[in-house]
């Protein structure tokens, strides 16, 4: 009995293995008379970016503009064009958007030092605000407005504050605790 559930399980996976559509991705098939050619059209679909997927180059990419433009680049390359002539028939056609990595012009030098910028302009902005914080937290008193009294009491000095001070400390106590009763209600 064991005997038969095992067979007939093993049967089923076979059923299922061999019933469901493979799961295949087209595969362009080009031919070339040199491996120099080969090698081009691998160098030069790793270079472009499918102009229909984000984030993929020709090679890489299942899309149907990728297909296309593979069979584009294999003909050029069979009638002898250079990788530069290829090349600017993809720009010209596509835009600085086809090269995976985009050139350094005019228009792509924030794309290239753009995030540096950003670094330098962030350290800076950290920074300030590190200094700034750093001289506020001793809040010194102006000596025209503190009188202090020869006597010291353990580490600490006594000091007497100005009555503009003086006012202006309770009325920060009053706020706080102000805020502090709203809280307890």
């Amino acid at each position: 009995m064991r005997f038969l559930s095992l067979a007939g399980g093993f049967v089923l996976g076979l059923a299922v293995l061999f019933s469901s559509a493979p799961a295949t991705a087209q595969v362009d098939v080009f031919e070339f008379d040199t491996a120099e050619q080969e090698q081009r059209f691998r160098q030069l679909s790793n270079e472009f970016r499918c102009p229909m997927c984000q984030n993929a180059n020709l090679t890489s990419s299942t899309g149907g503009v990728a297909a296309d433009l593979r069979r584009e680049i294999h003909r050029m390359i069979m009638e002898g064009q250079t990788d530069a002539q290829i090349e600017e028939f993809m720009l010209s056609r596509y835009g600085d958007f086809v090269l995976y990595n985009p050139r350094l012009t005019g228009k792509t030098i924030l794309l290239w030092f753009g995030p540096l910028l950003f670094l330098i302009v962030g350290g800076w902005v950290t920074y300030s605000i590190i200094r700034r914080s750093a001289g506020k937290g001793d809040l010194a008193l102006a000596e025209a407005d503190v009188k202090t009294v020869g006597k010291e009491e353990g580490a600490e000095k006594t000091v007497e504050i100005s009555a503009a001070e003086r006012e202006r400390l309770n009325r920060l106590l009053a706020g706080i605790n102000t805020d502090s009763d709203a809280d307890k209600s």
